[in-house]
């Protein structure tokens, strides 16, 4: 009796990660970051009052590394053919959304840089809600096609349908596929159930080149002014594409959205 039974019922995000990655040899760089967010609970308390639109630390994220990587624009760039480094023209910011017990899709918010952290809440918050009704979205068609596919057929797809956009050039908008889907980076939450922490891989398909994943808030000691104070603290795992950041570009993308998580009030009162 064989010691292994194969699972049969599969979610459709599973079915097309079982098509997307392969042998470990991609260029990831794995990075952690423990932030104080005692200023940021505030700030984003007083500004839901305000706006009445629900604000978390997750959107937050999203606009930090909007920002961060605004004023580092070599990072906002994409590998094409493989060898060629090509630069985005807006900063977009891809959110995962869970649906249907554990299932993912997920929404980009494009210009986040340019987007108030209300305008971004409430853009996610409408699309998320249509992802989790199962209305048509963005990705709805080209995810239910994929679905459909057998397994070997599913990864060839997935892989013509990468080159296709970001080698060529190619608009594949009219069969449902969206062009440069993913944007600039990705932000995912691993806190909403119940992990502490986590590290995402790198999505070779999307060609997104910074990966954060958010983890559970926290009461943890800190170093102030030479005294241990507890604060709440969020642990934020940073996945990377090495072949577009280096040590120097990551250090500073790390101190710019460090900044803003830690002060956002102060950091963006230029920004809107």
């Amino acid at each position: 009796m064989s010691r292994w039974k194969r699972e049969k019922k599969l979610s459709s995000w599973r079915r097309i990660s079982l098509s997307t990655w392969d042998k470990p040899r991609d260029p990831t760089v794995y990075g952690w970051l423990s932030l104080d967010v005692s200023l940021a609970l505030g700030y984003l308390e007083r500004l839901e009052r305000e706006s009445g639109v629900k604000l978390t630390l997750t959107h937050l994220v999203g606009k930090a590394i909007a920002v961060a990587i605004a004023e580092c624009p070599e990072v906002n760039a994409v590998v094409r053919h493989g060898r060629q480094v090509y630069t985005r023209s807006s900063v977009d910011v891809f959110f995962q959304v869970m649906f249907d017990q554990g299932n993912l899709s997920g929404a980009k918010v494009q210009s986040a840089d340019d987007k108030s952290l209300v305008e971004i809440a409430a853009e996610l918050g409408q699309r998320a809600a249509t992802i989790r009704k199962k209305q048509p979205h963005e990705l709805s068609r080209s995810d239910a096609t994929l679905d459909r596919l057998p397994a070997l057929l599913r990864r060839r797809v997935l892989r013509g349908i990468e080159s296709a956009i970001y080698d060529w050039g190619i608009d594949l908008s009219r069969f449902g596929v969206p062009q440069d889907g993913f944007g600039s980076a990705m932000v995912t939450n691993v806190g909403v159930f119940g992990l502490p922490y986590g590290l995402a891989p790198l999505v070779p398909f999307t060609r997104v080149p910074i990966v954060l994943t958010v983890g559970a808030l926290a009461d943890a000691p800190v170093a102030e002014h030479g005294q241990v104070v507890v604060r709440p603290v969020l642990p934020v795992g940073v996945t990377l594409d090495h072949r577009i950041l280096d040590g120097y570009q990551a250090g500073k993308l790390a101190r710019r959205f460090v900044a803003v998580m830690c002060d956002p009030e102060r950091e963006l009162h230029t920004v809107r």
